[in-house]
């Protein structure tokens, strides 16, 4: 802490910076899972899951959570991995949409849980039982037993 510490915070958040595209051996892709470690769980839109290793110069600077929009590089001697070279905020991902970089499919604004959705089916219901529980309550007489 102290004022020493925040001396040396490069404040650059409302800066336009310029947009990266990709280039040959790189994919964008978005992140489902955070495996901790430095590496994440990413879908690439070339439709492959990979496991992609976080950059050690983005390592604890640029802070990704799930649902983001990365660009990575593919390695040429393992396909299920690769490095995550760049990350997109918000508006840069949906310029990338609207050039027609990132496929229609892709979901940017929505921070949702992949896989989380499955609990819309499932109903419970608190208070009254059914009726027929409630009968067998009633036949019950505590002098009886």
């Amino acid at each position: 802490g102290g004022k020493n510490r925040r001396r040396g915070k490069n404040d650059n958040e409302g800066q336009k910076r310029e947009l990266i595209l990709r280039e040959d051996g790189q994919e964008y892709a978005q992140i489902t899972k955070m495996l901790g470690n430095g590496r994440v769980e990413a879908t690439c839109f070339d439709g492959v899951k990979r496991m992609a290793h976080i950059r050690g110069k983005l390592r604890k600077k640029v802070w990704m959570s799930q649902g983001d929009i990365i660009l990575v590089s593919l390695r040429d001697f393992q396909d299920d991995q690769c490095d995550v070279v760049h990350k997109y905020n918000l508006d840069e991902a949906r310029t990338l949409k609207t050039m027609g970089e990132l496929p229609e499919s892709a979901k940017i604004n929505e921070t949702d849980t992949f896989g989380g959705d499955d609990d819309d089916d499932v109903n419970f219901e608190f208070g009254a039982a059914s009726d027929e529980d409630e009968d067998e309550d009633e036949e019950l007489d505590i002098d009886d037993i």
